[in-house]
């Protein structure tokens, strides 16, 4: 009977321990493939450059011990009428050193579309100012995208979260 009770435990040690490490180099490239858009040959697009700071660890109690956090790159589409392109997304850590393109082919966003890029709590090759650079196009008449960031964290009960807002910089 007491080697039953061990076998069990055992079992759910295992089974509890486990954790699926997701590669770094898995970014839904599948998602990106599918909205590849050809705007070669649209009307005249105007062109822009957004910034977003993402905080992939921040700093907790000193300097020296940072905190992992889960971050969102939220990529939206504020035109009810007009679809957006984006034409790339990349991701700097805190030296502006480029750490990787998502995708470098123009994706679409439908009207009042969203879609996003994350990055991993255990992804902490962004360091405490990692930041995006977004370059898209819009029919002139039609808004900017919207670029937010949302990081968090839970432990236990307890739980951190805040945004970020992208600034046009282009």
């Amino acid at each position: 009977m007491k080697r039953i009770y061990i076998c069990v435990f055992l079992s759910f040690v295992c089974l509890f321990s486990c954790n699926e490490k997701q590669d770094p180099d898995d970014f839904h490239a599948e998602n990106w493939n599918k909205r590849r858009k050809d705007i070669t040959s649209k009307d005249v697009l105007e062109h822009g450059k957004s910034y977003l700071s993402i905080y992939s660890q921040i700093y907790s109690m000193s300097q020296h011990k940072t905190h992992n956090l889960t971050a969102m790159a939220s990529m939206r589409n504020t035109s009810d009428s007009d679809t957006i392109y984006i034409v790339s997304a990349k991701y700097y850590d805190s030296h502006g050193k480029l750490i990787r393109t998502y995708f470098d082919k123009p994706i679409y966003l439908a009207p009042l579309e969203t879609t996003e890029a994350i990055i991993d709590e255990v992804d902490v090759t962004g360091g405490t100012g990692s930041n995006f650079i977004f370059e898209w196009r819009k029919p002139k008449e039609a808004p900017e995208p919207l670029f937010e960031g949302v990081m968090n964290s839970t432990l236990g009960q307890q739980g951190l979260s805040f945004t970020t807002v992208g600034k046009r910089i282009k």
